[in-house]
């Protein structure tokens, strides 16, 4: 699945306001860490069941780096991120199989200082998926490429280095249709949304 030119543009807009940004001493800097996703129930049909094949996620590891912006008012603060993100899930359907997206996100973040260096933070967040894959499985189609999430989360600032804890959940309804890629005759649709827990460890430049 290719990404579209308009995203790729959006991109190149956003990283050009990002350092805008660091012009004028509002804040700018990379981030990376690690996240915990879990993409939603799969159904799928078969030529050897007589039921409909209905099945919950599992939980995977993945990661993001990305760089943001941040622009303080008082105690209130606006922070645009342009983030890469590497997701996965795993189902049980004749052992485990992992689904994973590659997504581009823009989230744009609204945060509050609170005491000493804790703040809080929330906004939505676009998507943009760059690629999708199924093991043992070909995807046929993804539903939407371009979606919207919700991202809340808590943190820390200590100096340069920021520490934070955030959960994202993705708001549009998402579908990726698949087929099997061996005789069992396994096909249906999953649901991609994304909802996962992200650790984050920035550091402003």
């Amino acid at each position: 699945m290719k990404i579209t030119k308009s995203i790729l543009l959006s991109a190149v807009f956003t990283l050009v306001g990002l350092t805008a940004f660091a012009q004028k001493d509002s804040g700018f800097g990379i981030k990376a860490g690690v996240n915990y996703n879990q993409s939603g129930d799969l159904i799928a049909t078969s030529d050897l069941a007589i039921e409909d094949i209905r099945r919950g996620a599992d939980g995977k590891f993945g990661y993001h780096v990305g760089v943001f912006g941040k622009i303080e008012i008082a105690r209130l603060y606006l922070r645009p991120e342009l983030i890469y993100t590497k997701a996965s899930s795993s189902y049980d359907i004749d052992g485990d199989n992992t689904y994973s997206t590659s997504k581009v996100d823009l989230p744009i973040l609204v945060g509050v200082n609170l005491i000493g260096p804790l703040h809080i933070f929330g906004g939505p967040a676009l998507q943009a998926t760059v690629n999708s894959d199924f093991e043992n499985f070909s995807i046929n189609e993804l539903e939407n490429d371009f979606t919207v999430g919700l991202h809340l989360g808590i943190g820390v600032n200590l100096g340069a280095l920021g520490l934070d804890v955030r959960y994202e959940r993705g708001l549009s309804e998402n579908e990726a249709t698949f087929v099997s890629d061996n005789v069992s005759g396994v096909d249906g649709r999953v649901d991609s949304r994304p909802s996962q827990v992200i650790f984050s460890l920035s550091y402003k430049l």
